[in-house]
């Protein structure tokens, strides 16, 4: 994976195919289009590159109405080289930037900086100081300029639409399965390992409790996923939610981490939901507790053996 703070070695990504965009979660429309860029790139042996921006422009124009994210900047770059973008540029976003009109954003981004051969586009783009430029505008400045141009159609899964905030709605009611079937590969979360009540270690289920966490936190409920640490990759167990068994309302982050002995605390973990497995429910004494968690380990070890979605 190559990503580019900004328009640095510029040897690397000029003459290339481009398509610009936040691709937030690198969902299924995302891929289409991406595809499309990269059997672009490949016909002319040039790099295909994706331009995006850091930080979300809206976090300029209109502070506090950023919606929340699916990735972050870094796993969105690693899913980006997974489906066969060379290069990733990330422009710092600046007032200079949103207010280039459109026909200036065209000359000097892509054809001065970028020199690009061709650009793929959904048909909701838009670019230029107030979105002034859309599909119809980039397609007659590709034709003025000699540049090759593709317009993906959005893609449907049975009728529904998929797109960002759909997948957002699905994760934040708790709708995993759903989300990563949009998404194409497993929901991550980030976040640093902290200490907790350590009431998992005494049940025997050692948990993580995980918090500082930059994207969208799903709705309450047990979750099937797995953790990577050190290159080898456990199944995982994670409680979003309160402990009502134990009357604690706070509501936490925790992941028992299949298999894991060792200390986690401060680390770093990606954790990658696959499927929604029960509600946080509460139970009647400890021996129920440590049954249906004895039962939920055993179906995240068969869930992420058999998963498709990485």
């Amino acid at each position: 994976m190559i990503l580019l703070n900004g328009f640095e070695k510029p040897e690397l990504y000029r003459g290339g195919f481009v398509s610009i965009g936040n691709f937030d979660g690198v969902h299924k429309g995302h891929q289409s289009m991406i595809a499309a860029l990269v059997a672009h790139a490949h016909r002319e042996s040039a790099p295909a590159v994706v331009l995006t921006f850091d930080p979300h422009p809206i976090s300029l124009l209109r502070p506090g109405k950023v919606p929340p994210s699916l990735s972050t900047l870094e796993r969105k770059s690693e899913l980006l080289n997974r489906y066969g973008v060379d290069y990733v540029i990330a422009y710092p976003t600046d007032q200079a930037l949103l207010e280039l009109s459109a026909d200036d954003f065209f000359k000097k981004i892509l054809c001065e900086e970028m020199a690009a051969q061709g650009v793929v586009e959904g048909p909701n783009f838009f670019f230029g100081k107030d979105r002034s430029g859309d599909i119809h505008k980039l397609l007659e400045l590709c034709q003025q300029h000699g540049l090759i141009f593709e317009i993906v159609p959005p893609y449907q899964i049975e009728d529904d639409l998929i797109s960002s905030s759909r997948i957002r709605g699905l994760i934040q009611q708790g709708e995993m399965d759903s989300a990563v079937s949009m998404l194409g590969h497993a929901y991550r979360l980030r976040g640093t390992v902290v200490r907790g009540s350590d009431r998992g270690s005494g049940l025997g289920f050692p948990t993580a409790n995980i918090q500082q966490i930059e994207t969208i936190i799903p709705g309450e409920g047990v979750y099937g996923g797995r953790v990577s640490i050190e290159d080898k990759v456990y199944p995982a167990a994670i409680n979003i939610g309160s402990n009502p068994t134990f009357s604690e309302a706070e509501h936490k982050i925790e992941a028992h981490i299949v298999g894991f002995t060792g200390d986690l605390y401060n680390q770093v973990l990606n954790v990658d939901f696959l499927s929604r497995i029960r509600d946080v429910t509460t139970f009647e004494n400890i021996d129920q507790l440590k049954s249906q968690i004895e039962h939920d380990v055993q179906t995240v070890e068969s869930l992420v053996k058999h998963s498709a979605y990485r």
